[in-house]
């Protein structure tokens, strides 16, 4: 399970350091091959470890082809993955279009462990999506007594 969050810097090529932490989770089980692709609602990129990945291409496999938003969603998130590989550093180097998508410039890049997941974010847009108005935080109060967290 990836816990916790990391900041580290994006050098002139694109790489990031990952986290001891998260490197041996992701090497635990595996290659340390990975899984990178855009989120769909936020503006960073989601890491699968291989075997996660592969489970939920499974899943994915299992929509209906004739489907409209299965098809976008292939086509918005399947479609937009690569398969990384750590290098003997432990850094991940992220394409260029993904490192734009995510804007993740030579500034700080943040790694948030979301369970089977991370999230992949430029500080910047992490510290802008954790911002919550007083409406903001009652409406996210009552959604999180509703599912009983």
């Amino acid at each position: 399970m990836f816990r916790g969050q990391f900041v580290h810097a994006v050098d002139a090529k694109g790489r990031i350091s990952l986290p001891a932490r998260f490197r041996d989770v992701l090497l635990a089980d595996q290659d340390g091959r990975f899984v990178l692709t855009p989120a769909l609602f936020d503006p960073c990129l989601h890491l699968y470890p291989m075997p996660a990945w592969e489970a939920f291409e499974r899943k994915v496999s299992e929509l209906p082809s004739l489907d409209p938003n299965a098809v976008r969603f292939r086509r918005m998130y399947v479609s937009a993955a690569v398969e990384c590989e750590l290098d003997k550093a432990g850094r991940v180097l992220v394409p260029p279009h993904l490192r734009e998508r995510a804007e993740l410039d030579k500034s700080e890049a943040l790694w948030a462990g979301m369970g089977n997941i991370l999230e992949l974010w430029s500080r910047a847009r992490w510290d802008h999506a954790l911002t919550m108005s007083p409406g903001d935080l009652d409406s996210f109060r009552l959604a999180m007594e509703q599912i009983k967290i």
